[in-house]
Formats: structure tokens, sequence, C-alpha cells
């Protein structure tokens, strides 16, 4: 079994559709212009950055920037648009920190283009929470079949847009 990830994390808020197709190697990220952004938003800010900020990779999630010396997560997002998504994407970073050992891990949600900043904590409801996701992220994406197209304004801009459209009377 495989990990669950912060981008199905993510996925699981957008559309479970789209969070099975990537989680079953379906991915049409790599064409997206909205991700294409967020990479370049990531890449062009924070340069500052010194050795205090290292990356982490563990149980399926890649932390870009973690401040070993205070615990702190710092996630950057393009807009708070999804700002809900954010912050679950990272209090599971803190979530898989924590099931590793990792105490008083805190985050910080961070919107460069409209210069915000969120100090997010994780609490023992969080904790609950996320278990309960996880479960569920794990019967879906496990599951033969895919779950239905949701049909919202918001698939659109959505990489999957294409491809759930053209196959909607398709089985998958």
């Amino acid at each position: 079994m495989r990990h669950v990830t912060g981008t199905l994390i993510s996925y699981y808020f957008y559309c479970k559709r789209r969070m099975w197709l990537h989680a079953n190697d379906i991915r049409f990220e790599d064409t997206s212009d909205d991700v294409a952004m967020g990479r370049l938003i990531e890449d062009s800010t924070y340069l500052q950055r010194d050795s205090n900020y290292e990356q982490v990779e563990l149980d399926g999630i890649k932390i870009d920037f973690y401040d070993h010396k205070n615990r702190v997560i710092h996630e950057t997002k393009k807009s708070p648009k999804f700002e809900q998504t954010h912050i679950w994407q990272l209090k599971y970073y803190m979530y898989v920190l924590l099931k590793n050992g990792m105490e008083g891990v805190t985050g910080i949600l961070e919107y460069p283009t409209e210069r915000k900043t969120h100090k997010i904590e994780l609490s023992s409801d969080d904790v609950v929470e996320i278990d309960r996701m996880v479960s569920e992220i794990k019967r879906i994406i496990q599951s033969e079949d895919c779950p239905s197209l949701i049909k919202s304004v918001r698939c659109k801009n959505c990489s999957y847009y294409e491809f759930c459209y053209i196959t909607e009377e398709d089985e998958i």
C-alpha cells in the first residue's frame, strides 16, 4: 500500500475523482498552467532562505521548507482561493511528522503574491479527523471504480478536465 501524500490530501478536498486518477497513475499535472504557475511562485519566492531550512521527505510527503531549529514547516501557495485545503495539507504534514516522533511542529502557510501568512497548529481533534480522512482516501483509491464526475464550475480549471469530460460516458 502506498503512502497517502500531500497531493492526495489536497485532491480529497478538490475532487475524489481527481484523487483516484492521480493515485492510480493517470496524471495530467505536467501540462497544467496552474501547476506551472504554482511551481514558478514557489521557486522564485523566499530565495533568501538559508541552511536553516531543509527539504524533508518522509512517508510519502515532501516538505520543501522545514526549519528544524524552530520545528516549523513553511508551505507556499499561489493564492488563498482554496485556503481550507491548504490548511489541511499543512496539518497533514505536521501529522506525519508527529507520527514519526517529531512533537511540537507548527506550520506557516504563505501566500507571497498576497503578502499574507497564517500560523497553523495541529490539535488532537485534527489528528482524529486526519485519521478518518486517511482511511477514506485509502478506501477510495484502492477501489476498482473511479468516482463519478462531479460537474463543478471549478472543473474547467482542472488539469483533468478534458480527460474527464471526454471519458464521461466511458468506464475507467
